[in-house]
């Protein structure tokens, strides 16, 4: 793996605010990695000293074997959800916004 596009996907988490949330895909775009399975994969393999409860998947859901926890987490910063499901649309980083395609949200 190229260890500049790593540190440019940890870097950007690590720049995702308390109480807020990024997807893979924000994640992604914001660092130039090639693809939001690979910003999975750096948080799995090196991801425990990062905020990883705030990195979600694109419908706004966690991954299942992490739901309870990173819910757990994402309340305690004030991030809400409903059903499993956190809102992007009230919750989502600025930054992450200005990645987004006008209209799409």
């Amino acid at each position: 793996m190229d260890e500049e596009i790593h540190e440019r996907v940890r870097d950007t988490i690590k720049s995702i605010p308390r109480g807020r949330v990024a997807t893979y895909g924000d994640v992604a775009d914001i660092s130039k990695a090639p693809s939001p399975r690979l910003v999975g994969r750096i948080l799995q393999e090196d991801g425990h000293d990062l905020p990883w409860q705030r990195v979600l998947k694109a419908d706004g859901t966690c991954a299942p074997h992490l739901r309870d926890e990173q819910l757990q987490l994402l309340r305690e910063e004030g991030v809400m959800s409903l059903d499993g499901k956190v809102n992007l649309r009230e919750y989502r980083w600025e930054e992450a916004r200005k990645e987004e395609p006008p209209g799409l949200f």
